[in-house]
């Protein structure tokens, strides 16, 4: 799709010139425009059109959660990133309500800001491993505090491959594509993955899908993708 348009959010001038240094060195990267709140990040976009919008979530005016809701209800195709210090579920939970599919924490490394505007780009889900950590390892305590099992065993092989195209944000029409299935299918079985595992969202099933380690981070590659 050539270079990958980027919106950039934040309410410092100082991380919103970093990210700029940062990105602009990325080859296929292009750097559309800046916004120092929501509702100048949705302004912004409305005219420039970006691919992806990497959004602080705590910002004036309008927060970044807000914005990413807006956005992507008005912008079809367009993919939120969160950067944020906050590391809690109940954050990435809201994050994922609002249609993020990128997660990086701003204590994290540079490179998983790259890596998460690249996966987002293409249609992939990308979280902090940080997060991914704390939300397995609080998973894990609350299972053991309630003495119950996962679940996650009583998935199909057909199921595990649906629950992760589903947390990766592929539709079901796309997921009867890639797997050579029928859209009812498709449905049929996602239908088998919410009762089986007490889902009752697409954002809970993308939080336990990244509390499994389903998706997340890819590991780092010495040469990028």
């Amino acid at each position: 799709m050539g270079s990958v348009r980027i919106l950039i959010a934040d309410d410092h001038a100082i991380i919103r010139s970093g990210l700029r240094a940062l990105l602009t060195h990325e080859p296929g990267f292009e750097i559309i425009g800046e916004a120092a709140d929501g509702r100048e990040a949705i302004e912004i976009a409305e005219r420039t059109l970006p691919h992806v919008a990497i959004l602080d979530i705590s910002m004036p005016v309008l927060n970044g959660l807000e914005a990413a809701r807006q956005l992507t209800a008005k912008l079809e195709g367009i993919q939120i990133v969160m950067l944020t210090v906050h590391s809690d579920e109940v954050y990435l939970h809201n994050a994922l309500k609002a249609g993020a599919r990128g997660y990086v924490l701003k204590s994290s490394a540079e490179f998983e800001v790259v890596e998460a505007v690249r996966a987002v780009s293409q249609g992939k889900a990308y979280f902090s491993p940080k997060v991914s950590r704390i939300l397995a390892d609080d998973y894990m305590r609350f299972l053991e505090s309630k003495q119950v099992d996962d679940s996650f065993d009583l998935l199909t092989g057909r199921e595990r491959q649906i629950l992760q195209l589903l947390a990766e944000g592929q539709s079901n029409k796309d997921i009867a594509t890639i797997l050579d299935l029928s859209p009812t299918t498709v449905i049929c079985h996602r239908q088998h993955i919410f009762q089986k595992l007490n889902l009752h969202s697409l954002a809970d099933l993308i939080l336990y899908a990244i509390r499994k380690g389903v998706v997340g981070a890819p590991p780092r590659l010495v040469a990028k993708d």
